[in-house]
């Protein structure tokens, strides 16, 4: 057995995000002598990062009230200008603020780089006694006799392709705590085995997911207002036979964040979320703001859509989800870093009194509790069945139908139906003999690009001769099964050209796996239809290194 050094610490984080750094801040400032280090798996905080991002201050107004003051650079530029646009082919219809719940505005809001966020929050936590830990995965879950949760294991370094050890191998380390709290981000890998482990999700719905793909452009000064916020729906879902929509950004530095979310509920396996991103930016509302500017980067992310429903018991015998693990994203306000970090609050501050009155590695159900009586309660149920009901009706009707709700839930607390059921992503997807393929447009190299040239914008580097981090359950399905029934969907989910479906002209198609391109978005977890797929940690470090996102 290989021998593995011990760390002890209170507290464990896996995942340098907002709700990772929140917890981390917290728990020094309700007590300065507890010892907490943060796992980060990017190659360093920030590069895994990626959001639109409208950022809503509420959670970091109670954290830290003198960001602002501080140097924070998501205080750069106040959201001004705030549209919601409906796009039909060639054309716009601009959706009036009047009509739609007042918490879906924009006033008091910040736009910019959630990535750059978590940079100044790191810096914030470290200056408090905070050990941050970059380039080091959590790998595997450690549990005591009893079955509670000890800590976690980072990935072994200098392991080959075929699993050998190689001369530079380095062993992963045990680090061991009083509570482990789990900020991995949406489909986290450790998170989704601590949900069966525990059956945390047997009191609430599937969580569902949508694909966000983004890009940074430099534009022409001359067509830059800071702090615009544009959101869209309709075009080109609407002929895709699913649904989503586009955002665009007017950041600092005459640049714009723009992007496009795909909700993988969708039933045709013809749907390229890709594809169909290349497509709206050829929009001549969203083609004339690029015309003249420079593309910069380029990423992409699963993230949680499920809303209240889906969150699961957040405690399980030593240790708790938060963030995105847990799922709390507004959909409607496409926001979720002001409720990641209030969770992440909300934990350390359980954590913290539970080391006090000498406790350790038990469920923390006030946490849990907590949760369940705070803010992200309120928020999140007003928009409940915003998601589900454009799920089950369609962009048109659902739209008008969620916005009834919505305003019902404000107005006098109730909606035009109980909360609404989910079904999980993977289940959704139809046989490819029911369709016709889409016919996409080739990207012209100027506004829309192919997949490859893209993922070189992510800066995405992983060592190759490394064991494959996605993993199949059985090698045969991908061509027996999805191929087969599905026109191997994996080829076109994947925003990365990660799964490539090669050899069919002999006659004999296998599928082949190109794992170095992987931006770590999670989708192939999430939407194979045969839930072969699963996505482990790679080697330290690897994945995008995100600048600026």
């Amino acid at each position: 057995m290989t021998e593995r050094e011990s760390m002890p610490y209170d507290v464990v984080i896996v995942g340098g995000g907002p709700a990772g750094l929140a917890t981390a801040i917290r728990l020094k400032q309700v007590n300065a002598d507890l010892s907490v280090c943060v796992l980060e798996k990017g190659s360093e905080v920030g590069a895994h990062i990626l959001s639109g991002a409208t950022f809503d201050p509420k959670a970091i107004d109670e954290l830290l009230p003198d960001w602002r003051e501080q140097g924070c650079p998501m205080a750069e530029v106040p959201v001004t200008d705030n549209w919601h646009w409906h796009m039909t082919r060639g054309g716009k219809i601009n959706l009036p603020h009047l009509i739609m719940p007042p918490f879906l505005s924009n006033k008091g809001n910040y736009t910019g780089s959630l990535g750059n966020l978590c940079r100044w929050l790191a810096g914030q936590a470290e200056n408090l006694g905070v050990e941050i830990f970059p380039g080091f995965p959590a790998a595997e879950v450690l549990y005591d006799d009893n079955g509670a949760v000890i800590g976690v294991q980072t990935g072994d370094m200098g392991i080959d392709r075929e699993g050998n050890q190689k001369p530079d191998y380095m062993p992963g380390m045990h680090l061991l705590a009083k509570y482990t709290v789990f900020c991995e981000g949406a489909r986290g890998h450790l998170t989704k085995r601590l949900k069966a482990k525990y059956d945390l999700e047997a009191n609430c719905q599937p969580q569902v997911y949508g694909i966000g793909i983004k890009e940074l452009w430099d534009i022409d000064p001359d067509k830059h207002v800071p702090g615009r916020v544009i959101h869209t729906q309709g075009w080109p879902l609407s002929e895709s036979e699913t649904w989503g929509g586009g955002f665009l950004y007017h950041q600092a530095n005459n640049q714009v964040s723009l992007g496009f979310v795909t909700a993988l509920d969708y039933a045709n396996p013809y749907v390229f979320p890709f594809e169909e991103f290349q497509r709206w930016k050829q929009h001549p509302e969203i083609r004339k703001i690029l015309e003249g500017g420079k593309r910069v980067s380029y990423g992409a992310r699963a993230i949680n859509e499920g809303g209240w429903q889906s969150v699961p018991t957040l405690a399980f015998p030593g240790g708790v989800l938060a963030g995105c693990s847990a799922g709390f994203v507004n959909v409607p306000r496409i926001k979720g870093s002001h409720t990641a970090m209030k969770s992440g609050m909300l934990a350390a501050e359980a954590i913290a009194a539970a080391i006090g009155a000498g406790r350790a590695q038990d469920a923390l159900m006030d946490y849990d509790e907590a949760v369940r009586d705070s803010w992200i309660a309120k928020e999140l149920k007003l928009v409940q069945n915003a998601e589900p009901l454009v799920a089950k009706f369609g962009e048109g009707v659902g739209t008008m139908l969620a916005g009834i709700d919505m305003w019902l839930r404000t107005l006098f607390g109730f909606g035009v139906a109980k909360p609404m059921k989910h079904h999980a992503d993977a289940e959704s997807l139809h046989r490819a003999d029911l369709y016709k393929p889409i016919q996409y447009p080739k990207p012209d190299g100027v506004i829309s690009f192919d997949r490859l040239t893209s993922v070189s914008f992510s800066f995405t580097n992983h060592e190759e001769d490394q064991p494959c981090h996605l993993q199949l359950a059985d090698p045969a399905i991908p061509v027996t099964v999805n191929l087969a029934q599905y026109a191997g969907p994996e080829a076109r989910y994947c925003p990365a050209g990660v799964y490539e479906f090669v050899g069919a002209e002999e006659g004999e198609p296998r599928l082949q796996i190109n794992a170095q391109n992987c931006v770590h978005c999670k989708t192939c977890d999430i939407k194979d239809p045969t839930q072969n797929i699963t996505w482990v940690t790679p080697e330290g470090g690897g994945g995008p290194n995100y600048p600026n996102m």
